[in-house]
């Protein structure tokens, strides 16, 4: 079996290529920081997902950002800045959009395969009370739909493929760090695993859904 980790020098992409390994996958991993492959860049991504070659039975998209270029998350709509929004779009949606469109010719057509792209809770319309945070917020919205979209799009060339959104809970990495604050949190490695072990249970049927790292589907 084979794997793509894109974003696998972070915590959870790291972690997750670690577990694969661990279970006897062969596992290629890719990073801004390794390989040169900043999601924000087309040309990057084509250039680096191009020079891969086969196909993955596991494409993991493990990128993304909260604060960006030292830029704190809204508390209110008075803190919005357009450049720093555009920010969290270019990294949060369009670059897994990007990687999407350049890994569909590695995602095979003859036999199951999972494509999981990580999103975050606080993206869900549904399940928003607190607001705030609009960029942030508005940019996995908007990676939520890109998944849904394509999904939709997958089915028809791919139909034993499945891709979803993954909410991975409050992860203990330099990502959080300085938001966790009362939430629980547990290890990269921890939440590799439940990852994991979701989408274990993931087909064609649950392609297009957002889950969370216990399984349960989280509104849109």
């Amino acid at each position: 079996m084979r794997a793509l980790v894109i974003g696998a020098s972070g915590g959870i992409g790291g972690a997750v290529a670690a577990a694969l390994r661990a279970r006897g996958w062969q596992v290629v991993g890719l990073s801004r920081s390794a390989d040169g492959l900043d999601v924000t860049d087309e040309a990057a991504v084509a250039r680096v997902l191009g020079a891969q070659e086969g196909v993955f039975d596991l494409v993991f998209v493990a990128t993304g950002g909260l604060e960006i270029g030292g830029v704190r998350p809204e508390k209110s709509v008075k803190a919005l800045d357009g450049a720093a929004m555009a920010a969290q779009f270019a990294l949060n949606a369009i670059g897994p959009a990007l990687v999407l469109k350049h890994v569909w010719r590695m995602i095979p057509r003859d036999r199951p395969a999972r494509v999981a792209v990580l999103s975050a809770r606080v993206g869900s319309i549904g399940d928003n009370r607190l607001g705030g945070w609009h960029g942030y917020r508005a940019a996995k919205a908007a990676l939520n739909q890109i998944v849904r979209t394509c999904a939709v799009e997958l089915a028809r060339t791919h139909p034993q493929a499945a891709l979803v959104a993954l909410h991975p809970g409050t992860v203990a990495t330099s990502l959080t760090a300085a938001y966790a604050g009362g939430h629980p949190s547990v290890a990269p490695e921890a939440a590799a695993e439940n990852l994991l072990r979701v989408l274990e249970g993931v087909g064609p049927a649950q392609s297009g859904q957002f889950f969370d790292w216990k399984g349960e589907v989280v509104p849109w």
